[in-house]
């Protein structure tokens, strides 16, 4: 019994912060919904409910905005874990553990660089007259410029460099503590390296596969730097609305 009450006297500050720092935002954040803006130059008012902001939610213009960011968050995660997967998958089983450390600092030295900077930078890689435009030229792959920029290609590109690391890491954690003598038990009764794959070490490894879809999907869903830098009007997205109902 008193470990329980102990157990349960050190969950109320954990409990606390997620009531101050989570679940009252949320709840005024909802109570907001139900407002209204009186006036231009009005802020927020909610003596009388009304349900005008869900109607302009819905609405075709917003309705699109929330497909597109949609769209954008689940190709841009799965991008993140078609790519990041082998990554992981091969400095977990195939590289010393002596040289783990290395190829770690490695994948975290973007985070080193501002996050605006990095994605500013693939304006000069992507743009016509750009680095990847010109090489393709140069090497007769293309006839003339090619123009990425302010495409959905474009946001895609970037948010899955901006992104990448965040699925990378809890993968390999995952994969890392997945024993060589489970994987060797599978290749002796008689499972190739796919099967051992796909049935043994990526249902081990469930957890890291959830923390690294949703360190990728939530912050993506709500990017406002890559969409606006890389993608424009055609990358239009939920922060950007977001931003512009601050801004008007």
């Amino acid at each position: 019994m008193r470990k329980r009450s102990l157990g349960g006297l050190l969950a109320v500050p954990a409990w606390a912060w997620l009531a101050i720092f989570f679940v009252a935002p949320v709840a005024m954040v909802i109570w907001f919904s139900f407002g209204y803006k009186p006036g231009i130059f009005g802020t927020h008012a909610n003596d009388i409910l009304s349900l005008d902001r869900y109607v302009e939610a819905l609405s075709p213009t917003f309705f699109a905005t929330f497909v597109n960011t949609l769209w954008v968050g689940v190709l841009g995660t799965i991008l993140c874990f078609a790519i990041g997967a082998p990554v992981a998958y091969w400095m977990a089983f195939k590289v010393r553990a002596d040289r783990r450390g290395l190829l770690i600092a490695l994948v975290l030295i973007p985070f080193w660089t501002n996050f605006l900077i990095r994605t500013i930078g693939w304006q000069v890689i992507l743009a016509p007259e750009g680095w990847l435009s010109t090489t393709l030229q140069t090497t007769g792959l293309l006839n003339g410029p090619l123009d990425l920029m302010y495409t959905r290609t474009a946001v895609l590109i970037g948010v899955v460099y901006n992104y990448l690391p965040l699925m990378i890491l809890p993968l390999f954690v995952a994969f890392d503590r997945v024993g060589p003598a489970v994987r060797e038990a599978s290749k002796d009764l008689g499972a190739g390296k796919v099967s051992t794959f796909l049935r043994v070490t990526l249902p081990l490894s469930r957890p890291g596969v959830i923390a690294g879809v949703l360190l990728v999907f939530i912050p993506l869903m709500g990017d406002y730097i890559t969409a606006t830098v890389l993608g424009g009007a055609k990358g239009n997205m939920v922060g950007q609305l977001v931003a512009s109902q601050f801004q008007t």
